[in-house]
């Protein structure tokens, strides 16, 4: 077990950080080192296991991460966009592959993880499953085959819980369709209609956020013209397929150089 690689989590305590936890400690390719948490959080100084509710797991929740990732060679991060940029400097400091599932970064802050990028593997992306990343391709291919008599709205859906809207996934979406028009989002971008909006501008691309129970998680891509409708649909039942597919991530990332990297690039599509 030694020699497998180690991986820490932080926001133990959530419910991505628990499925993360999980996903780690039953994998026969990586071994659980560290749990982070916000200081002053109740877990800090009990062992995670006993935290979720389960039997000890040998490993301590801490709320100073150096010291977590200094035993790491990754760090598996579906946290806040403030968190995941101090994260992202100590990560860089342990050169331990960053593997960030963190939604609802700005461009700012993404451009702040460039420096970090130059010292570890950094490997974000909105949707860590494969069956999102291939949605995202066929989008791509999608809006170059059709022309702007097709509207295009990207469509999701998530529990009641989720505080930024569009999703990550959503807007990753939208990027591939716009890069299929051959466009910029920012330009094209339509959010949050209310009230007397006017027609639809035509080329827009158009996003619709859903919230409510505990839905895990769909997106759907609707390319309506007059007489016809394409939808391209992707629906997540279980949590454990980002869990699986961010462990994927961080053991792919053991061979690579220091630099940005996708889940386009994990799955070579």
């Amino acid at each position: 077990m030694e020699d497998l690689p180690g991986i820490v989590i932080t926001g133990a305590s959530g419910r991505m950080g628990q499925m993360l936890i999980k996903t780690v400690v039953d994998s026969d390719k990586a071994r659980l080192v560290g749990a982070v948490e916000r200081a002053g959080h109740d877990w800090v100084g009990q062992d995670i296991g006993v935290a979720m509710g389960g039997a000890a797991l040998g490993v301590t929740v801490t709320d100073r991460p150096l010291e977590a990732f200094a035993k790491a060679q990754a760090v598996i991060d579906f946290t806040s966009p403030a968190a995941t940029l101090g994260f992202s400097k100590l990560a860089a400091q342990a050169r331990a592959v960053h593997v960030i599932g963190t939604t609802g970064m700005t461009d700012d802050e993404i451009a702040k993880l460039e420096p970090a990028s130059h010292h570890a593997v950094i490997v974000r992306a909105g949707n860590m499953s494969l069956g999102v990343n291939l949605l995202t391709q066929l989008t791509k291919k999608v809006a170059a085959a059709l022309d702007e008599d097709f509207d295009i709205e990207v469509i999701e859906a998530h529990h009641h819980h989720k505080v930024d809207a569009p999703s990550g996934t959503a807007l990753m979406l939208g990027e591939a369709a716009a890069q299929g028009r051959g466009v910029t989002l920012a330009d094209v971008r339509d959010s949050g209609r209310d009230g007397i909006t006017g027609a639809r501008k035509r080329g827009d691309i158009g996003f619709t956020a859903i919230r409510g129970g505990d839905i895990v998680g769909e997106h759907d891509v609707l390319f309506a013209a007059a007489g016809e409708r394409i939808v391209l649909r992707h629906m997540a039942t279980d949590r454990t397929i980002f869990a699986r597919g961010a462990l994927k991530a961080a053991l792919w990332g053991q061979s690579q150089k220091p630099g940005e990297y996708d889940m386009m690039d994990v799955l070579g599509l």
